[in-house]
């Protein structure tokens, strides 16, 4: 059991996406909880850049960075692939990945930490053209990666559950099931996974943390000069 260990977080996404991927692999590994208000010296020993959640921990190596993981994980643990053999689509399940986490995560936190107004709303509309390009991506299809879980869907899995729970916690809707009928359809499929589902935080735990994050987002917000 030693042989694999994952530094995480039940709050995080990231993390889960990298317990989804083992998982789905079949990996046998050892999950260590770690509290990010005291940062354990483990976690400072395996990610001194960063010093932050996922760590994957493979023969006393640590891999830092969710998506450099899922990487790892798939080129060295050979059973059900992630990733197309294709090497176009292959290209384009890393791009879509990276549009997931720097334009559609980054999207709603953000909207979801401003107070009511047009600068909310502005934002709202920003995120929600963020999802168009995902529910292009996915019409048609069971899965992104075609007929089974794929890379791009352990990247997008933060939508069923953790974007909900922000949505609640920023007083919005982004993933409205008329605007978005493909992405909702997936959504609700995906999350319903026996493997994905077993995974992911108490609902009550996500939106407590959120609410806590976005009170204090806003506080700085208000006490800017």
């Amino acid at each position: 059991m030693g042989e694999v260990k994952l530094i995480a977080t039940k709050q995080s996404l990231y993390c889960t996406r990298v317990e989804w991927a083992l998982k789905l692999k079949g990996v046998e590994y050892e999950y260590i909880e770690e509290d990010l208000s005291t940062k354990s010296p483990l976690l400072l020993e395996c990610n001194p850049v960063h010093k932050k959640v996922p760590v994957l921990v493979h023969r006393g190596q640590p891999i830092a960075e969710s998506l450099v993981i899922l990487e790892y994980i798939e080129e060295t643990w050979k059973d059900n692939p992630l990733l197309a053999e294709d090497p176009y689509q292959r290209a384009m399940a890393r791009f879509w990945a990276q549009f997931v986490g720097n334009k559609c995560v980054f999207g709603a936190w953000e909207a979801a930490c401003l107070a009511e107004g047009e600068e909310k709303v502005n934002a709202i509309e920003s995120a929600q053209e963020s999802l168009a390009f995902l529910e292009k991506q996915i019409e048609g299809k069971m899965y992104f990666g075609g007929e089974g879980i794929g890379f791009l869907d352990l990247a997008a899995g933060w939508i069923p559950h953790w974007l909900n729970a922000l949505e609640e916690a920023g007083g919005m809707k982004l993933l409205d099931a008329e605007k978005f009928p493909s992405l909702h359809e997936w959504a609700q499929n995906f999350i319903q996974i026996p493997l994905i589902r077993e995974c992911i935080p108490p609902r009550d735990k996500l939106l407590e943390y959120f609410n806590a994050s976005i009170s204090y987002m806003r506080s700085l917000a208000t006490n800017q000069p």
